[in-house]
């Protein structure tokens, strides 16, 4: 907070880390422009566009009417909990409200999401687990509501672990989604590490290098074959639900999933090292109507 308690200096550091110091028009990608309103913004040198813009354009940051010298703490704290941090907790730590803290929470944790789209290769541990709590815990209502579905009324959550990649976790609307998932998100050539549940069934024919840890013989770990990694990583995202929000609804669970992996994925960084390296990271807005509604300001009129 006090290496960042100036806006124009926060400026100035997000030109450097997102652009390399030298601003390119968002709208038509030149690198022409000129300085205007006292180093705020810039105009776009080409004559085809001479569109004005800031760096915040096309960020989390865009259109926000909170200064950047909030929302630099809040992605370094965010980042830097290994757990998370609570909107209640953001809010008191930035002096800012829950709702705005909460607002802040989820346009960052869409930042942190996993942007790439290659399969996984090399050693790939393959695991899901359940998310969310039990029928006979909640009112009667929604236990009437929720009484023909499966599994406890929980949401799936798969965990990819590349031994040399590293990991991507995705959350599914049900367990027939499974395999499905398995083939977006893992190379057929990799070798593939997953337990006996039935629902890996196909991955016999479809995977070589299919290898099985037999849970229900006592079996966990043979020589290299284990589940233990991407199992490790379930127990950080649990105990980061449990124990820091408590509740989470499985219309928001991706975006937890998603800042849990990051952390994960980026352990070896120092908390500062991972602050930098995400604000070179932060193009996409998610804006309010789409974070509560599911969808845009046109479509909720």
């Amino acid at each position: 907070m006090k290496d960042f308690s100036d806006e124009q200096h926060c400026r100035d550091f997000l030109v450097q880390q997102r652009w390399g110091g030298c601003p390119e028009c968002p709208y038509c990608g030149s690198d022409k422009w000129y300085r205007i309103e006292n180093g705020k913004r810039f105009k776009c040198g080409n004559k085809e566009c001479y569109k004005k813009y800031s760096v915040t354009v096309g960020t989390v940051f865009h259109a926000s009417n909170i200064p950047l010298t909030t929302w630099f703490p809040a992605m370094y704290l965010i980042t830097s909990h290994k757990k998370g941090i609570s909107s209640v907790q953001l809010a008191k730590d930035l002096g800012v409200t829950q709702k705005t803290a909460w607002f802040i929470n989820h346009r960052i944790r869409e930042s942190l999401k996993d942007k790439g789209s290659s399969l996984l290769g090399g050693t790939v541990e393959v695991d899901e687990t359940y998310v969310g709590g039990k029928l006979k815990n909640k009112h009667n209502k929604y236990r009437k509501e929720n009484i023909t579905k499966s599994n406890d009324n929980k949401t799936t959550v798969m965990g990819f672990v590349s031994r040399e990649q590293g990991l991507k976790v995705k959350v599914l609307d049900s367990r027939t989604e499974i395999m499905q998932s398995v083939r977006d998100s893992v190379d057929t050539q990799a070798k593939l590490i997953t337990d006996e549940a039935g629902a890996y069934y196909h991955a016999i024919k479809e995977y070589p290098n299919h290898e099985v840890v037999k849970h229900s013989q006592n079996e966990f770990v043979r020589g290299d074959i284990h589940t233990n990694t991407v199992e490790g990583f379930f127990s950080h995202l649990k105990r980061q639900i449990y124990g820091i929000h408590h509740f989470v609804t499985a219309k928001h669970l991706q975006r937890y999933a998603d800042e849990s992996a990051y952390r994960y994925n980026l352990k070896d960084m120092k908390d500062g090292e991972r602050f930098v390296f995400s604000l070179s990271h932060i193009e996409g807005r998610l804006p309010y109507k789409i974070l509560v509604h599911g969808k845009s300001n046109k479509e909720s009129q």
